[in-house]
């Protein structure tokens, strides 16, 4: 088995599933700093060329979820990474929570829930540079202050300034496109969505979540939650879901496209009495309790 993880050096460490390079060091700086804080802290890191690098940047949210082991805990990491100095609390990403544009998205390393905090909080930095093969971009095109305010992006290093990632394909979304004439082809990830008009239109237990989703046919499944996640537009809300998803089916949106939350195929590391979920409306990635009659049901299959 190759393993996930290279070191360059004593202080970088390469991704070997994604490309993407960090710092051996979670916490470089070793103080937590604002948003737009974190932001210029990265500017001065290139300009002092930090490691030996000038290309430096806060990672979106993609690229700093794509470390999150869901399976572990206190940190939420791949056993046997070389990380040291890693805080168990909140990390800056470079993504505004699109419709509250006052906060930006953060990860937690305790757990590896991912919510979104006032930009003018304190969270810890952890740069990453590189370019990733597999990472899709977030969907975020505009870029915004502490106060929420639209501004120009040029060189500010937010998510939608660099857009780092893989482009969306255009379309993304074919109906009707698999083998079977079911479901809903998304060509970025290969993944087929059940179509939204036919979603499950009522809350489950996960345990019913799981048998609501085999029952639509050989082959669908409940799906784990980075894949529940690849299907947040970061640049959206309520729901979090590309437009050209939840407007496949003409003017209405399915009621199942207003649920709060999915539930994933994921048990949560830190207490397996939980499962994770994406809060479609928000784009959060957070956990419910398996036995709670909460969150509704989004099938998959390859």
């Amino acid at each position: 088995m190759t393993q996930r993880f290279q070191q360059h050096g004593q202080e970088l460490v390469q991704d070997v599933e994604t490309g993407l390079v960090w710092t051996r060091t979670a916490n470089p700086l070793g103080f937590p700093l604002s948003w737009p804080d974190a932001l210029d802290a990265v500017t001065r890191l290139n300009r002092e060329r930090f490691l030996g690098h000038g290309d430096w940047r806060l990672p979106n949210r993609r690229e700093l979820r794509s470390l999150i082991d869901p399976g572990a805990k206190q940190p939420a990491l791949p056993p046997g990474h070389p990380f040291r100095d890693v805080f168990l609390g909140w990390y800056w990403t470079s993504s505004t929570k699109a419709g509250q544009t006052a906060y930006a998205w953060n990860v937690h390393l305790e757990g590896g829930r991912m919510f979104y905090s006032r930009k003018d909080e304190f969270r810890l930095l952890w740069p990453v540079r590189g370019e990733s093969a597999v990472l899709p971009q977030t969907g975020q095109t505009t870029c915004f202050d502490v106060s929420g305010r639209a501004m120009p992006c040029l060189g500010s290093g937010q998510d939608a300034d660099l857009r780092a990632g893989l482009p969306w394909p255009s379309p993304r979304f074919e109906p009707g496109s698999h083998p079977t004439g079911q479901g809903v082809l998304d060509r970025l990830t290969g993944l087929c969505w059940l179509e939204p008009e036919h979603l499950p239109g009522r809350v489950a237990t996960w345990e019913e979540a799981a048998g609501l989703a085999r029952s639509i046919g050989p082959g669908w499944r409940l799906p784990d939650i980075d894949e529940l996640e690849s299907l947040v537009d970061a640049d959206r809300a309520n729901p979090a879901l590309p437009l050209e998803l939840t407007g496949l089916t003409g003017l209405t949106m399915p009621v199942a496209l207003g649920a709060e939350g999915f539930w994933s195929s994921t048990t949560s590391g830190f207490d397996p009495a939980w499962a994770y979920v994406l809060y479609a409306q928000k784009g959060a990635v957070g956990v419910g309790f398996k036995p709670g009659r909460e969150f509704h049901v989004w099938p998959v299959r390859e």
